[in-house]
């Protein structure tokens, strides 16, 4: 079986590959062939599929790659991408090291589109993991099922992938007890009405940051920093907060009940983000873990355009019980009721610093999907476009 694969590696590079190939790749064309090369994978091989669709329900423990050496599970041509199709979860993989998958699609699930942990066990997390140029739709479609499923892991990228429509109580990307991550120019799709949240962060997680994303009608909460996690489940199990150490800067968000949800976590960051008509508020501070968690505390909210509209935001904060709301910070935020400019002003926990409402911040054509300042607004200095990490 091994000199098939490298004998199709070698008529498959003749035809032109998305990247060279060397020796030790497997090609794979159908799904029982990527179920053996999953299971018996070593470091520094890559595993490239063939343009197709693959059955999913993929499952391996253990898949151990190098720094020098990891192990890559992509499609062959990029530009004809594999399809993952079916199963509780398209692939799962416990206690994963040095691993990255590219270029793939993963759809129909029942479960998780894709799932990655730490096999239960936080003393072994699964690390130095990258996901790039994914794409992973339709999961569920109704309860607790997501996109991509993140359970103790450490050091890891999720970069440039797509996720559309997951389950109605899930999320795009969900994490718990994962620490050193980012979440960076990804593209976010579910609708207000689908419940959810694009991005979760909780279960003791950690120095995290959401960078240059683009969230349309990302469900309820487009971005939970924090959330509620059974005692169990925190890594690390002692962990005084859901989540903590958290950055969101240089987004986009269209839509969702609320852009932004600070649920539990002990300081975040949020800043340089566009934020277009909220559906019902701009963000929220809520405790919905009280067993021994600190309370909410600790958000920066600074150099935000929001622009709303005044039959969509009731409010631009909602603040629920068991919060510390007095240890926010906000400032330099540009607000703007686009239907009733007079309407503007909006009421904070606490005083905002140099924040300008009520002056039209003069975008291209949000109606059209262009979201960017005209070169002589005023708001020039807030929003994504100013974001500059």
């Amino acid at each position: 079986m091994q000199r098939r694969w490298l004998m199709m590696l070698g008529a498959a590079a003749l035809a032109g590959v998305g990247s060279p190939a060397r020796a030790g790749d497997l090609v794979v064309r159908t799904t029982d062939e990527f179920r053996r090369a999953l299971a018996n994978a070593r470091a520094g091989q890559r595993i490239l599929l063939a343009p197709g669709t693959y059955g999913g329900g993929h499952y391996r423990s253990g898949l151990r790659g190098t720094a020098t050496a990891p192990i890559v599970i992509a499609s062959l041509d990029p530009n004809r991408p594999a399809t993952i199709q079916g199963g509780g979860n398209g692939i799962q993989l416990s206690d994963p090291v040095h691993v990255e998958l590219r270029d793939l699609v993963f759809t129909g699930q029942t479960g998780n589109g894709l799932n990655l942990d730490d096999g239960g066990s936080s003393d072994t997390p699964a690390r130095h993991i990258r996901l790039r140029n994914l794409v992973v739709r339709d999961v569920g479609p109704t309860g607790n099922r997501d996109g991509i499923k993140l359970s103790g892991v450490d050091d890891f990228e999720v970069i440039g992938c797509t996720i559309e429509r997951w389950g109605d109580g899930g999320s795009g990307i969900d994490m718990v007890g994962c620490h050193r991550g980012t979440i960076r120019e990804c593209t976010f799709r579910h609708g207000d009405a689908a419940g959810g949240s694009a991005v979760q962060i909780k279960g003791g997680s950690s120095e995290i940051a959401v960078v240059k994303n683009r969230f349309f009608h990302a469900g309820h909460r487009a971005v939970n920093l924090g959330g509620s996690t059974g005692a169990p489940y925190f890594r690390p199990l002692n962990a005084p907060y859901e989540a903590r150490a958290l950055r969101v800067e240089g987004n986009l968000f269209v839509g969702s009940t609320a852009p932004i949800a600070f649920v539990g976590v002990d300081g975040a960051v949020v800043r340089y983000n566009t934020l277009y008509r909220p559906a019902r508020w701009a963000l929220r501070i809520l405790q919905e873990n009280t067993d021994g968690k600190v309370p909410c505390r600790n958000g920066v909210f600074t150099d935000n355009l929001i622009v709303f509209r005044s039959g969509e935001m009731v409010e631009a904060v909602n603040i629920g019980p068991n919060t510390a709301p007095q240890t926010f910070q906000f400032a330099r935020n540009w607000w703007y009721c686009e239907d009733q400019p007079a309407r503007s002003r909006v009421r904070l926990p606490v005083a905002e610093k140099e924040g300008v409402a009520g002056v039209d911040p003069r975008l291209r054509d949000p109606a059209g999907g262009d979201f960017r300042l005209h070169p002589d607004s005023p708001a020039r200095g807030r929003g994504h476009e100013a974001y500059r990490g």
